[in-house]
């Protein structure tokens, strides 16, 4: 198998439909109690699926058993939960005063089978006896849970958080106090924007790199970014308000035709169509939606839902911007060569080294952190296709090798991963 058919292999298969998602839980004090309800998917749990390593449970090495229990019906997947509550109620912590508490399972509300492609929407109860003269508490999530969003409920100014894997909240007042300030939610935030382009958001990875490939000067780029960035904060604004609400089994296929329709267009034109414009306007008005699936995935602070929304979105323009000038940077030298008609084979020596080095650095992260390979493997291996081309091209002494030999195949490379996706969100 050649390099650029595994890299291609590598893209294709990281976008899958069985996706992580985080766990979004509701926490309130009832007299002596302190109630939790979680909303999550079930199956991730009971399988044992370390999601703080993986995104997607195809890639996780219970994947089989994942999908044998997404196909359970909703009574045989609670009874399941209840078995495997004691395992999982270890790895939750609840404190107070450095005291853990003991946990019990109250109820546990499994959704139907639906379409066994797409995570299941469910939700636990457990609740926690708190001791007498208890102020405050701590919640701590194992970091093979995933990710949870904390919600504190029924107090003034309550405490609102975004635990990454394996993370423990400060103290939470049981009467309320700790809610963030609109400026500290802001920056929270933008991490959580950013992470949704890189490395989480493959597709959105490729259509920038789709819009950077029809040319890489300054004045077409900027009119096609400025476009996607308006259209996707409209509807992101929309739907994150409940104004417009678009099932992700629609859009998620139209995300991926935007792709390959972008990256099939390269292929015709070499310059920004009158039309151009407009029709990145419609794609990001997509793009805005498939954004809005990740807020709704874990919701946005009611306290502070502007400066939350703002910090997403910066977060996301930010991610942009990164993934424009790291592909600046890979051809860069490939650029100039073509302009100048000439050829440089060291240049060609180093832009291979550089490939072998981006790619080769998923052996040493499976080592070191082999929580980040799932997530960042998609992204070395765009990297590795865009110096792999770029090697090809400053060998050669034609005129323009830029576009006919980074620009052409990276699209035609971006339309058949693009309508694999489209193909497998619609039937797979």
């Amino acid at each position: 198998m050649s390099t650029f058919a595994a890299l291609m292999i590598t893209l294709a298969s990281a976008a899958q439909a069985h996706e992580v998602i985080p766990s979004v839980a509701d926490m309130e004090q009832d007299g002596s109690q302190l109630r939790f309800e979680v909303r999550t998917s079930l199956e991730t749990f009971i399988a044992g699926i370390d999601q703080a390593d993986v995104s997607d449970t195809n890639d996780a090495p219970q994947a089989e058993t994942f999908d044998a229990l997404r196909a359970l019906e909703a009574a045989a997947l609670e009874e399941a939960f209840r078995d495997h509550w004691p395992q999982m109620s270890e790895d939750i912590m609840i404190e107070v005063g450095g005291e853990a508490l003991a946990l019990t399972l109250d109820d546990v509300t499994a959704g139907p089978v639906g379409d066994i492609e797409n995570p299941r929407a469910s939700s636990f109860a457990f609740t926690a006896a708190l001791p007498d003269g208890a102020e405050a508490v701590s919640v701590g999530w194992d970091r093979s849970l995933g990710t949870l969003v904390l919600r504190q409920m029924g107090v003034e100014a309550p405490y609102d958080g975004y635990l990454e894997p394996g993370d423990r909240t400060p103290e939470i007042a049981l009467q309320g106090g700790d809610q963030a300030t609109g400026w500290m939610t802001f920056l929270n935030y933008i991490p959580v924007g950013f992470d949704h382009i890189v490395p989480l958001g493959l597709d959105h990875i490729l259509f920038v790199l789709g819009l950077f490939l029809l040319s890489t000067r300054f004045r077409p780029l900027l009119w096609q970014i400025t476009a996607f960035t308006l259209a996707h904060t409209i509807t992101l604004a929309l739907a994150a308000l409940g104004y417009v609400n678009v099932p992700a089994s629609i859009v998620e296929p139209l995300i991926a035709l935007s792709i390959a329709y972008v990256a099939i267009e390269n292929l015709y034109t070499d310059g920004l169509s009158r039309w151009r414009p407009f029709i990145i306007f419609g794609f990001g008005l997509l793009h805005g939606l498939g954004f809005a699936s990740v807020l709704t995935e874990f919701g946005l602070p009611d306290s502070a839902f502007i400066p939350a929304l703002i910090g997403f979105n910066i977060g996301v323009e930010i991610g942009q911007i990164a993934v424009i000038a790291v592909a600046y940077l890979c051809v860069y030298f490939a650029m100039k060569t073509s302009e100048a008609g000439r050829s440089s084979l060291a240049g060609s020596a180093a832009y291979l080294a550089a490939m072998v080095v981006a790619v080769g650095l998923i052996v040493p992260l499976a080592g070191v952190a082999p929580d980040m390979v799932g997530d960042i493997m998609p992204v070395l291996a765009v990297i590795g296709v865009l110096l792999g081309l770029s090697a090809v091209s400053v060998v050669s002494e034609k005129y323009d090798s830029y576009r006919e030999m980074v620009t052409m195949p990276a699209s035609i490379l971006i339309a058949l991963v693009a309508v694999y996706w489209c193909i497998e969100r619609v039937f797979l």
